[in-house]
């Protein structure tokens, strides 16, 4: 079995090009996505369809619903799972996403910290000094105000007498796939724009506004995937906010920063582990390597 992964920003074209490479290569997809996971966001997530999809089995898409939640730890599980049945199916698997965490979390492993019932309440700042006192390095990498991973690394010295950088250099992190190969589609900024404008358009003309409808109806606004590109915008065309030319525009003004971040993200994180280009250089490359 081999296992490859193809990574780039949104709207670069990654769903397409692992659809044609599976159906060559005798190959199933993990999505590397953490809105197609979610049932019921169909148009928002721009997940491929059933019949996109086709014959080619797939993991990572419309694994909860949108009020359950779902994290890098239930990816993982994911990931186990899709490795399992490539292996018993004599399969090879192909990993494609834009959710670069998640994928870092694949190739470095996981940093489950402790188990602890500590919970901080309006003390969170003082916390967080304490903690800079003894531990300057890691918690600078932190905000004062992240109560999450304030109270994760003040659990971890309380429960260990350790500080955060003490206890990960004892308890280092276990990657969880090895050799993995990775792809990643390039584009020129100007021409990503207009791909990203074009993805606007057809998610507008395919329903994304009934679709947002629905989801607030069924789920309300308080799930964490109700804040999500695409639906926050289209909450506030809703609310009366936003006329319809405006809605288009912010949603492509949003996800053009969004597929900033995530190229930053793996310039920065996997430069040295994978083949950039575009589709069709990369297309071939991927066929080689199988």
């Amino acid at each position: 079995m081999k296992e490859i992964a193809i990574i780039g920003s949104t709207a670069s074209g990654k769903t397409g090009l692992s659809l044609e490479i599976a159906d060559k290569t005798n190959s199933i997809i993990l999505s590397l996505d953490s809105l197609s996971v979610y049932k019921d966001i169909d148009i928002a997530s721009a997940k491929p369809t059933k019949e996109e999809r086709g014959d080619i089995i797939h993991f990572g898409i419309n694994e909860v619903y949108p009020n359950e939640e779902y994290d890098v730890i239930k990816f993982i599980d994911c990931y186990k799972k899709a490795k399992k049945y490539a292996q018993e199916n004599n399969k090879n698997l192909i990993i494609v996403g834009g959710t670069g965490f998640y994928l870092k979390a694949l190739i470095e492993g996981l940093s489950t910290g402790v188990k602890s019932k500590i919970k901080l309440d309006s003390n969170v700042g003082e916390v967080y000094d304490l903690l800079y006192s003894l531990d300057e390095d890691y918690m600078s990498r932190i905000k004062r105000n992240d109560k999450y991973r304030v109270e994760k690394a003040y659990a971890i010295y309380k429960e260990t007498n350790l500080t955060p950088s003490e206890y990960f250099l004892q308890n280092p992190k276990i990657p969880i796939t090895k050799d993995l190969k990775l792809f990643e589609i390039i584009w020129e900024k100007e021409e990503l724009k207009k791909r990203i404008h074009q993805r606007t358009k057809v998610m507008i003309k395919d329903g994304i506004i009934d679709e947002v409808i629905f989801l607030e109806k069924k789920y309300s606004r308080k799930p964490n995937s109700m804040s999500s590109i695409g639906i926050l915008e289209t909450l506030e065309f809703l609310d009366g906010r936003l006329d319809k030319k405006q809605l288009e525009e912010k949603i492509a003004l949003n996800t053009t920063k969004l597929a900033k971040r995530q190229n930053t993200f793996n310039k920065g994180q996997f430069n040295n582990q994978q083949t950039s280009g575009v589709i069709t250089s990369l297309n071939s490359e991927i066929l080689k390597f199988f």
